[in-house]
């Protein structure tokens, strides 16, 4: 049998992706415990540390969304109090968590990516609104409506918008600072939505890819977490040479950002034939509608995939 481990499951925090935290952290823990390990669920606030402290975990598990769960910030935090944690380390946190730079960085090494451009907040109050948004809708041939609009960082889809003219612009962006201080601007690109997760253990390797077919187009924060929304395919509905390709390019960020243990790349698979890096995911949702777990089920057992990561956690750090 395998060893019986203390883990520490950390779900909830302040961030816009609480309640989504709270279900992947009921559902990590609930399995876990199936496969006989100790496991508490704990919040990220004043007591965190205290529990960490009393509780002394062979290691904890970060399933904080968006925000401090995902820029390295809870990262350090674990490293300076010294217990190990699942998931990727500071550094490669905060390359993956900025949408701009995982992008970027993609770009240089060749990975394709939809045309984007990334605005702060503070460049519409200095410049002002109408000038930028001038320049934004008439001097990049790479970027023609219909655009999808979201916030640089956090997850689940949270003020996204996919719009098709410039007052629906205007409004997509409004509604997307109320997420974080600088959007992206980014071309939509016409194809298949993918997701390919990656479990990195002795080294990495592709889960399944899943398909998502959403009722109008639009993978947002209702067509994730509400049924009926979307489809999921998993395995996709891909060809061998389809499949290889995105699984490929998915390794490839995930070495590129120095990524470990799990992750999950987002793409779309082009009606132009190419794979394009969509978003890096270094937190990815556990709960019964999120992609990560149909995929592990698609390769096996969802449960026991969890406990080899927790396990391997837990003595690699």
């Amino acid at each position: 049998m395998a060893e019986k481990l203390k883990v520490l499951v950390v779900a909830g925090g302040l961030t816009h992706e609480r309640d989504v935290s709270l279900r992947s952290g009921r559902r990590v823990a609930n399995l876990l415990r199936q496969l006989g390990h100790v496991v508490e669920v704990c919040d990220l606030n004043g007591q965190f540390l205290p529990t960490v402290a009393e509780f002394e975990p062979d290691v904890v598990w970060p399933l904080i969304h968006g925000s401090v769960g995902e820029d390295g910030s809870i990262q350090d935090l674990l490293e300076l109090v010294g217990f190990p944690y699942v998931g990727s380390q500071a550094h490669a946190c905060v390359l993956a968590s900025s949408k701009p730079t995982a992008k970027s960085l993609a770009a240089i090494e060749g990975i394709v990516t939809p045309a984007w451009v990334s605005l702060k907040q503070s460049l519409f109050r200095q410049v002002g609104a109408p000038a930028v948004m001038q320049a934004l809708l008439h001097n990049r041939d790479d970027l023609q409506f219909p655009l999808i609009v979201k916030p640089s960082d956090g997850g689940s889809a949270l003020g996204l918008s996919k719009v098709s003219s410039e007052d629906e612009l205007r409004s997509a962006m409004v509604d997307a600072f109320a997420y974080g201080d600088t959007v992206m601007v980014e071309q939509f690109i016409p194809g298949r939505e993918i997701a390919v997760s990656i479990v990195d253990l002795e080294e990495p390797f592709a889960l399944p890819p899943v398909e998502i077919v959403t009722d109008d187009g639009r993978y947002d924060y209702d067509a994730r977490y509400n049924t009926g929304r979307s489809q999921f395919f998993a395995p996709a509905r891909l060809s061998a040479a389809e499949t290889e390709a995105v699984q490929r390019v998915a390794l490839e960020v995930h070495e590129l950002l120095d990524l470990r243990h799990l992750s999950r790349i987002d793409l779309i698979l082009g009606e132009d034939g190419d794979v394009y890096l969509i978003d890096v995911n270094v937190a990815p949702g556990m709960t019964d509608t999120s992609l990560f777990p149909q995929a592990a089920d698609a390769a096996g057992s969802f449960r026991d995939i969890l406990g080899e990561i927790a396990a391997f956690a837990a003595k690699n750090g």
